[in-house]
């Protein structure tokens, strides 16, 4: 298949689904600003997507998708089945305890992300509500894990926007209907979370039906010993536990930064989730395309010995990411300002939050092309089944994080928690590839130096245009005329992508030379 087509089917999907959430933090942001209200929401909303990150789209994928790929490539399509048959089960049988016990211990996990919280208990009350999302979002992984096997990338992609209708919907009619029953408003973002979650799930089924693969799920303890008893789901387990302590060891980094934050005074908790947020449209768009289209790919080469090719995919990958990542990462130190004013400097949403914001995604900034890198590097280890190497790894990492942030937290405040997640991600990056180059996995190809000698200069031109772009106009006193606010910002951008991509061909180097596949 073709490589380049898929990723930017995924990028495109991944695209409309960021700018659909856009929408929904723009709406947050005008409507409950960023302060204790805004703090309490997005730990309550973290604790579910924590378990997410390390059951559904972390651990789980990372151990799922290559056994998954392995099996369909020397078994065939009815092994295949009777796998997921047996996974969906246990899974089912595991999520339905987990929100079980989440709902009733919601007290303690909050207290473990944000004892500093003004609004504790509201945020315990939001996280009853949206405990049961991960129920939901572990059943979407399972099933964007056997779509991308079947090479259907569009509709896992795709899915995440139905969130983020839900949530905008919820804001917009459901938070005033609540305020005027004398409920707070905030309560509607819970309530839009839960629906998201639901319809992500339900637009899965027709979709898994179509290629044959719908799970049939069984209940009850005869069920439940036969899908223990399938050698798929131990193995399965077998690699799980080494990835799950790695996703761990990140998300446990997450946990000590929320906690951190949200004893930097109202606002830190928010400030760093916008931010956050502005980083997930490279890192969505470059880093989750690239690792999804990757990972079946790569496993398929491993299980047919295709040293070659797998290396091949990897160094194509790599070369993506400095193309593509680089220029995100100049505009993040150098255009953060005019970003964060046009996307979220309305309503409720201060001047002092957007210069805070700022600092946060500058620091985020700085260690883009490593989160980006790892989501390219990572699934070379877990192609081959090896996911104790990034585990290690990650653990390292994590211990580096956090001694970065003794160093910068009270220097530079939230910034500082920003700047050492950041500079974490490069360290990750870096070991990755030197790891995968010490093992023979990754070779790479001729032409390196000549790539980055034409990709370096125009990204030094692309920042001198975008820093003068930023110190030319008041961004901030533009709040007043929003239309000619976002019109110049629209039009910056298309200049700046035009004018990387013009210098790019000038040297020689254009998109049409990444088609590739495998």
């Amino acid at each position: 298949m073709n490589l380049l087509k898929a990723a930017s089917t995924v990028s495109l999907w991944t695209l409309l689904s960021r700018v659909t959430g856009l929408v929904r933090d723009q709406l947050i942001a005008a409507s409950f600003g960023a302060g204790a209200l805004t703090d309490a929401f997005n730990v309550a909303f973290r604790i579910p997507n924590l378990l997410r990150r390390l059951f559904a789209e972390g651990a789980f994928s990372s151990a799922f998708v290559p056994i998954l790929a392995a099996t369909r490539a020397t078994d065939g399509d009815d092994a295949t089945r009777r796998l997921v048959d047996a996974v969906a089960t246990v899974l089912v049988a595991a999520l339905l305890l987990t929100c079980v016990l989440g709902v009733v211990g919601a007290p303690i996990v909050v207290w473990l992300f944000g004892a500093g919280l003004q609004e504790l208990g509201l945020a315990v009350v939001m996280t009853r509500w949206m405990f049961p999302y991960i129920g939901f979002m572990s059943l979407v992984a399972l099933s964007a894990g056997i779509l991308n096997t079947w090479r259907r990338f569009a509709l896992p992609a795709a899915t995440p926007v139905l969130l983020n209708i839900a949530v905008i919907g919820a804001a917009l009619f459901l938070a005033p209907w609540l305020e005027q029953h004398h409920i707070r408003p905030i309560h509607a973002l819970s309530a839009g979370v839960m629906i998201g979650g639901a319809l992500q799930l339900a637009i899965q089924i027709p979709a898994l039906r179509g290629i044959g693969c719908l799970p049939h799920i069984g209940f009850g303890p005869a069920a439940w010993r036969r899908a223990w008893a399938h050698p798929g789901v131990h193995r399965l387990l077998t690699q799980m536990a080494p990835a799950l302590l790695g996703v761990s060891v990140a998300q446990l980094s997450l946990l000590i930064n929320t906690q951190i934050a949200s004893h930097l005074g109202p606002g830190a908790v928010s400030w760093l989730f916008f931010a956050d947020r502005l980083m997930e449209f490279p890192t969505a768009l470059l880093g989750v395309a690239l690792g999804v289209v990757l990972i079946p790919g790569l496993s398929a080469k491993r299980a047919q010995n295709d040293d070659a090719g797998y290396s091949a995919q990897l160094d194509w990958g790599l070369r993506l990411v400095v193309l593509l990542a680089l220029p995100f990462a100049v505009a993040m130190g150098l255009f953060a300002k005019p970003l964060v004013a046009v996307l979220f400097h309305y309503g409720k949403f201060s001047v002092e939050a957007v210069e805070m914001t700022v600092l946060a995604l500058r620091g985020y900034g700085c260690g883009l092309l490593g989160i980006i890198g790892v989501k390219v590097l990572a699934p070379g280890f877990f192609a081959q089944q090896d996911l104790r190497t990034p585990v290690r790894i990650a653990v390292v990492v994590l211990v580096c994080t956090q001694l970065m942030n003794l160093a910068f937290v009270p220097w530079l405040g939230h910034a500082g928690l920003a700047l050492s997640i950041g500079l974490g991600a490069l360290i990750n990056a870096g070991w990755l590839l030197w790891g995968l180059r010490r093992q023979g996995h990754y070779r790479p190809a001729p032409g390196w130096a000549g790539f980055v000698a034409r990709v370096l200069p125009a990204n030094v031109a692309l920042g001198g245009g975008l820093a003068f772009a930023s110190m030319q106009l008041d961004w901030l006193a533009l709040q007043a005329q929003p239309g000619l606010r976002v019109a110049w910002l629209a039009g910056v951008i298309a200049v700046a992508v035009l004018g990387y991509f013009g210098l790019l061909a000038l040297a020689g180097l254009r998109l049409r030379q990444f088609v590739r596949r495998g």
